[in-house]
């Protein structure tokens, strides 16, 4: 036990030497998720531009153009709608759920954030998510799952993984992300399908290699989106961790929270690949493959979060 609460101190101590270069940190990750997106936005545009010039129509690169921009609008307005939705979650009462509520608000204060709106998803499996355009309008979810296995301390240290999210503006990045990497994969698929169409009414023009290089793109194109997507989320993950030991100067509770997500490992019954960066563990479970995880998995190691949070690395 005494070990353990030196361990403990250490930890702390640690964490508040290293408050200057957490928020330096923090604004270094943000310059390189806008940059990521920058890159994003420009791979539909030149989809577009190349589709548009191999078919001798702009309108395809004009469309591209204008309905991304209308995705990013919609998706600025309604992306907490848009992530609740596919979560299948409901508000949750501060009647129905008291401590969840308080603890919610008194995380809130001490973090000088305002208070989110709190949704409940009916699932067995423990797991959350925040969500929102800004700190104004955002919303933190959890499920009945980890409400029920979580001791209130491992409960804080999850809430406060997702108020960090609100707090860095994670939250609209990511549901962007989920708008863009829809659209990329659709326009890809529409693409493929014409020139598929076309190739059969026009044998004698090149068709052939029209379909090999919309095959080449459409395939590429929403892998290269998926990495992104990744990307942005793994950096997250690690930033948010660091900003709930912080707020709640008790690193020890987060990690335990996750040592419980690994431990079920199994995933969520109404799960949506859309929005499974959002979580604070991946709604598919935990894999045991490291190689297929390291590649995969939309989030980074749970083994590797927890010995960050301890210390190790």
């Amino acid at each position: 036990m005494k070990k353990q609460k030196e361990n403990q101190f250490l930890s702390i101590s640690s964490l508040k030497v290293k408050m200057t270069t957490f928020y330096a940190e923090q604004n270094k990750n943000n310059r390189k998720t806008w940059l990521l997106m920058t890159i994003f936005f420009c791979l539909i545009v030149g989809l577009g531009y190349l589709f548009s010039d191999i078919y001798g129509n702009p309108n395809i690169l004009y469309f591209c153009i204008i309905f991304s921009l209308i995705m990013n609008f919609a998706s600025y307005w309604y992306s907490d709608k848009i992530a609740l939705s596919l979560a299948k979650a409901h508000p949750a009462t501060r009647e129905k759920y008291f401590d969840f509520y308080n603890l919610v608000e008194n995380l809130s204060i001490t973090a000088g954030l305002p208070m989110p709106k709190i949704y409940v998803i009916e699932d067995f499996a423990p797991n959350a998510f925040a969500t929102g355009r800004d700190k104004k309008h955002a919303v933190i979810a959890v499920t009945t799952g980890l409400l029920a296995i979580m001791n209130k301390t491992e409960l804080e240290g999850v809430v406060a993984h997702e108020m960090s999210h609100i707090g860095n503006k994670d939250i609209l990045l990511a549901t962007v992300v989920i708008v863009l990497v829809g659209f990329v994969s659709i326009l890809s698929d529409m693409m493929l399908r014409i020139s598929f169409f076309r190739s059969r009414g026009d044998r004698d023009n090149g068709s052939g290699l029209i379909v090999i290089l919309s095959l080449i793109l459409a395939i590429l194109a929403p892998l290269s989106s998926s990495l992104i997507q990744l990307a942005i989320s793994r950096k997250r993950e690690y930033l948010a961790d660091a900003g709930a030991a912080l707020l709640t100067r008790y690193p020890e509770g987060l990690a335990s929270a996750l040592e419980k997500l690994r431990d079920y490992g199994k995933p969520m019954q109404a799960k949506s690949t859309a929005i499974a960066h959002l979580y604070i563990s991946d709604p598919k479970g935990e894999i045991r493959n490291r190689k297929i995880k390291n590649i995969f998995a939309t989030h980074p190691p749970i083994e590797d979060r927890i010995k960050r949070l301890r210390g190790v690395l």
